[in-house]
């Protein structure tokens, strides 16, 4: 019978609170599998392992269950296995046969790979490789033996339970639980950045609760579906999310119209970044988050300068965390396709933030001149 090994990444490292991210990771693993059968969920050396129940009713998907923890964060890597006695004649009668069905291609080059975890075992990892891998040449003739360059290495692992052999590993999504770190609000745009923010977010153990603005009939409900979208795409890795949408039209035809009549056209996005914060900051208080994410990049755009950054968090009584802030376009592109969100992003639906946008913003405002602005204009009490 086949059962998942997923391995502890990071939190494998923790010290005297290490139960604390472990509880953590089996409650969001268990959460991930369950839509794929029933799986029981053990714990040793770092690992959890996921069996399928032997319940006949019970049509566990090990391969989908399997492919959604890659996405749980705290997992290094996962690995479908086979479970043996453990007994070196078992290993290479047995599991020859099972790697036999498992192997892609009968012309590869392999290597494999050995550990013996449990030290009591007579036979030491050279020797058990050693052992193995001259019974899958025996076997498989048309094989060959890499040890440098292999097209794909096969497991042989001697644990406390047995001895456990798979084909290949994937890596796992590393991170933290999600929960470990708190809660924070993030802002949702329909844009690249920001689910990339939330993602990198909960890599780092954040409970994320997405904010989304919207600015109708200037932005459409198309836009909107747009970005509940990005939140089904982000609930593999994030968990269950769930979407707060605030409405500021009013609040951005007063602000247009109130910066024309005092020619302070140009600071109109950064007075409405301030404006964001400071309704972040009433949902951050509800939900009780301890910080606001954003997925700013420095320097990307005109309201990324350091000093309309600074204007900015002046308005915010939580941290704001800009997870993106060093990240250039590319490289968060790239996590975006890896994501699966890119394309989403890319649809072109307009979102409030290109509502009103001035020709000419400010690149370097003074907090000064914008608190002026403010009274001048009774922001507050917009």
């Amino acid at each position: 019978m086949e059962i998942i090994l997923a391995k502890y990444g990071e939190i494998a490292l923790k010290g005297g609170n290490k139960r604390f991210f472990e509880d953590l990771l089996v409650k969001n693993s268990k959460h991930a599998v369950s839509r794929y059968g029933v799986f029981a969920v053990s714990r040793k050396q770092s690992t959890l392992y996921f069996t399928a129940s032997d319940n006949a009713e019970n049509q566990a998907d090990i391969r989908g269950a399997a492919t959604a923890l890659g996405k749980v964060f705290g997992i290094g890597n996962i690995q479908i296995a086979a479970e043996f006695p453990k007994d070196l004649p078992t290993l290479l009668k047995d599991g020859v046969a099972y790697i036999k069905d498992k192997l892609p291609s009968p012309t590869l080059a392999f290597k494999v790979v050995a550990k013996r975890a449990d030290k009591k075992f007579p036979f030491d990892s050279p020797h058990i490789a050693e052992e193995f891998g001259a019974a899958i040449l025996a076997a498989l003739p048309t094989l060959t033996v890499d040890v440098h360059n292999p097209d794909i290495n096969i497991y042989a692992e001697v644990r406390d339970n047995g001895i456990y052999v798979s084909v290949g590993r994937e890596k796992g999504a590393g991170g933290i639980p999600v929960g470990a770190s708190g809660k924070a609000v993030v802002l949702l745009s329909g844009g690249l950045d920001s689910p990339v923010a939330a993602y990198l977010a909960a890599k780092r153990g954040l409970t994320v609760i997405p904010l989304h603005f919207e600015s109708p009939p200037y932005t459409s409900a198309r836009a909107r579906q747009k970005v509940e979208t990005l939140c089904e795409k982000l609930v593999p890795y994030c968990g269950d999310i769930k979407l707060r949408v605030n409405n500021l039209t009013v609040f951005q035809e007063l602000l247009r119209d109130k910066c024309a009549e005092i020619k302070k056209d140009g600071y109109f996005t950064v007075l409405l970044r301030r404006e964001m914060l400071r309704r972040a900051n009433t949902v951050c208080a509800e939900v009780g988050a301890d910080a606001i994410i954003t997925g700013e990049s420095l320097a990307q755009v005109a309201s990324q300068t350091l000093p309309a950054i600074a204007c900015t968090d002046n308005a915010a009584d939580y941290p704001v965390l800009r997870p993106l802030i060093m990240f250039d376009k590319t490289e968060i592109t790239d996590i975006a396709r890896r994501i699966d969100t890119f394309d989403t992003s890319s649809l072109p639906y307009e979102d409030c933030c290109t509502v009103f946008t001035p020709k000419h913003p400010r690149l370097n405002p003074k907090l000064e001149d914008i608190l002026e602005i403010e009274q001048k204009l009774d922001i507050l009490n917009l």
